[in-house]
C-alpha cells in the first residue's frame, strides 16, 4: 500500500488542496486518518482520476454530438 498526502493528491488531480479535502469528507476517494492527517492510497486516487477523467470526456462528446446537430460547425 502507498500512502500518499493531500497535497500530493491535489497535485496529481490537478485540484485544490481544499476542494480534495471536500471529495475525502463525501466519501468520493477512501482515505485513512494516521494521528491528525488524512493518508490514501495511490490506487484510490488514480481510480477517482480514471473515473472523472471518463466523466468528463462523456460530457465533453455530448457537446460536441449537440454542437453538429444544431449545425454549429464543430466536427
Amino acid at each position: 500500500m502507498i500512502s500518499e498526502s493531500t497535497r500530493k493528491a491535489a497535485d496529481l488531480l490537478n485540484v485544490s488542496r481544499r476542494y480534495l479535502i471536500q471529495l475525502l469528507e463525501a466519501g468520493e476517494i477512501p482515505f485513512r486518518m494516521v494521528g491528525k492527517r488524512r493518508r490514501l492510497r495511490l490506487s484510490d486516487v488514480l481510480v477517482y482520476k480514471a473515473r472523472a477523467d471518463a466523466e468528463s470526456e462523456r460530457a465533453f462528446q455530448d457537446l460536441v454530438a449537440q454542437a453538429q446537430e444544431l449545425g454549429m460547425g464543430y466536427y
